[in-house]
């Protein structure tokens, strides 16, 4: 997949999308505030680990997908502002990240890229339905169009990495991540997600049913393994329910 040109075409979208009305104000809980500003922080970094791995056309991609990344700080600054609520400049939780991505190469980078990805897809999914604020939804919706198509991106990357397959103990190494971050996110973000309607156990469980499909995906190319007939459908001999 032209991956360069997706990005591209999403850049002219945005450019010529107004701004969202950021006058009328926003009306976040102030729990909510504090788990926005978090995540804030870690939509804000410069992707340079990222793109010192990279190199052609995926370098490109990676640019315009940084980009993206940092236009996402950029709503969740604004929007902070519009409910009274200032930025932070660090988290512990965003360094955890931080360290797991520059710790290897470009795999693993990946993996704990997906890992956020998955967790940023529930998360802004739960703001948009629950915050119950116009802007909120607005900026939670505009992020979360952008994050369904940064899942693919990747995983088509990572699958290139593997050659098609990941093998039980990267697999498992991949589960174990994903079961810490999940952790440090429902301990950082659970009284922020219970406000917004969502329980930690059913955070966790879209987290997980998403993070399957993700391994789908980088297995398969696909988000769902194709279905094999035992016998077309016109040719199943008699007899056979």
């Amino acid at each position: 997949m032209d991956w360069r040109g997706e990005f591209t075409a999403a850049a002219r979208r945005q450019r010529v999308r107004p701004e969202p009305e950021w006058g009328r104000g926003a009306r976040l809980d102030p729990v909510v505030a504090r788990s926005v500003q978090r995540f804030q922080v870690g939509e804000s970094g410069d992707g340079a680990n990222l793109l010192a791995k990279a190199g052609g056309r995926y370098r490109e991609a990676v640019v315009l997908f940084v980009a993206e990344e940092q236009n996402h700080a950029r709503l969740l600054a604004r929007l902070l502002a519009a409910a009274g609520s200032p930025t932070i400049d660090a988290h512990w939780s965003d360094a955890v990240f931080v360290r797991l991505r520059r710790a290897l190469g470009l795999r693993l980078e990946l993996m704990v890229l997906l890992i956020a990805e998955v967790v940023a897809l529930r998360y802004y999914r739960a703001l948009r339905d629950g915050s119950g604020d116009p802007l909120t939804r607005e900026v939670a919706a505009r992020i979360l169009a952008d994050e369904e198509r940064h899942v693919p991106f990747h995983c088509d990357r990572l699958r290139g990495e593997f050659g098609g397959t990941t093998g039980k103990a990267v697999e498992f190494g991949w589960r174990v991540l994903l079961a810490g971050a999940l952790a440090v996110v429902l301990l950082d973000h659970g009284r922020a997600l219970r406000r917004l309607g969502v329980t930690r156990i059913a955070f966790a469980a879209g987290v997980l049913g998403r993070f399957e499909r993700v391994l789908v995906d980088v297995h398969y190319g696909r988000t769902e393994p194709a279905r094999v007939r035992p016998f077309p459908r016109r040719a199943r001999p008699r007899g056979l329910v």
